[in-house]
């Protein structure tokens, strides 16, 4: 659901940059240093590059002519709490728009409030979190992670529609835009759901302590995590070189609906582009940090190593920059408590 440039005027798109700007800055001053543990920074890296790796992965939606792929904002929320999990999926976003193209860079404070600030900061502490008051179980676990990520992904498809619509630069029709976006990112959010139950579940039976210091925001320690970052970080080697290569040839939801949404009011397929001025600008850019555009060489598209290779690549510098930001923050955290305590 990465939005491209063209959907979105100018005006828009750089009010939804300044608002993810923002919440970005909110973040990192209200996250608590507890949420940045020690043993919270290595999960916090190989989480995020799994669900790069594993956002890479589109699934063939049945009946549809359609695909999706997980957003990974409550799953990361799940093992990490509300902010250090929108901090992680901004950073995913931030990389797969930049060294992969994927979704515009005028987009992307659109795509980062669509996939981040409403599931972590929003969905998560409204919805998800009541749901484990009194004691996590896996029943809680699990009806609170299909609720949420349905009810999360269908605000942000409406997002989509909404800043769409906003822009006005489109020949695409509110009605039926909405008509088609939300239906199938019902049932993407569904099989989203289901997945990210069956993570936190098994997250839970090996660390419980996990899933409910993520809840609490309270402290990680007494536990080891090695276990637990062992088999994340090996998911998403797995997941981004090998399982993204077997993936649906389908359009995903957002641009079947638009396919769709055209075909019904044009009569016909139709391009959705934008070029001169800003888009040029944004454009130029891109073309000069994505090394591997959609996740392929440049020069030999395709070549499936490319896919591979992006894959893991993807996942190491998510892991990176995701584990250098907790870091960061997490001395800042300590230095700023230790100065007001003396």
């Amino acid at each position: 659901m990465h939005m491209a440039d063209a959907l979105l005027s100018p005006a828009v798109g750089l009010t939804m940059s300044a608002l993810s700007v923002a919440a970005i800055g909110y973040s990192v001053m209200k996250v608590k240093k507890d949420e940045f543990s020690e043993k919270k920074i290595p999960i916090m890296g190989v989480a995020g590059a799994m669900v790069f790796a594993a956002q890479m992965i589109d699934f063939t939606i049945p009946a549809t002519g359609s695909s999706g792929h997980i957003g990974g904002g409550i799953l990361l929320a799940g093992l990490l709490g509300g902010i250090p999990a929108f901090l992680s999926i901004a950073a995913v976003i931030i990389i797969q728009c930049l060294f992969f193209a994927d979704g515009g860079l005028l987009a992307l404070g659109a795509n980062i409030f669509n996939l981040g600030v409403i599931p972590c900061l929003v969905i998560y502490p409204l919805l998800f979190k009541p749901f484990l008051k009194g004691g996590v179980s896996y029943k809680k676990l699990t009806i609170a992670s299909i609720l949420a990520v349905v009810v999360g992904l269908e605000l942000g498809a409406f997002g989509v529609v909404l800043m769409t619509t906003l822009s006005g630069i489109t020949a695409l029709p509110f009605a039926t835009f909405t008509a088609l976006m939300l239906p199938i990112h019902l049932i993407i959010g569904i099989l989203e759901g289901i997945i990210t139950a069956a993570v936190l579940c098994f997250i839970y039976k090996m660390r419980p302590e996990i899933i409910e210091t993520a809840a609490s925001g309270e402290r990680l320690s007494a536990v080891s995590v090695k276990r637990v970052v062992i088999i994340l970080a090996i998911a998403a080697i797995v997941l981004g070189g090998g399982v993204s290569l077997i993936v649906s040839e389908y359009p995903d939801g957002l641009e079947w609906a638009i396919e769709q949404t055209t075909e019904h009011t044009l009569g016909a397929e139709a391009e959705i582009e934008a070029d001169g001025g800003i888009y040029d600008i944004t454009a130029g850019i891109q073309s000069s940090t994505a090394f591997m555009p959609d996740y392929e060489f440049a020069d030999d598209p395709e070549n499936a190593l490319g896919t591979s290779l992006a894959g893991i690549i993807g996942a190491v510098i998510t892991f990176a920059l995701a584990a250098i930001t907790g870091l960061v923050i997490s001395v800042i955290k300590k230095r700023k408590a230790t100065a007001q305590n003396v």
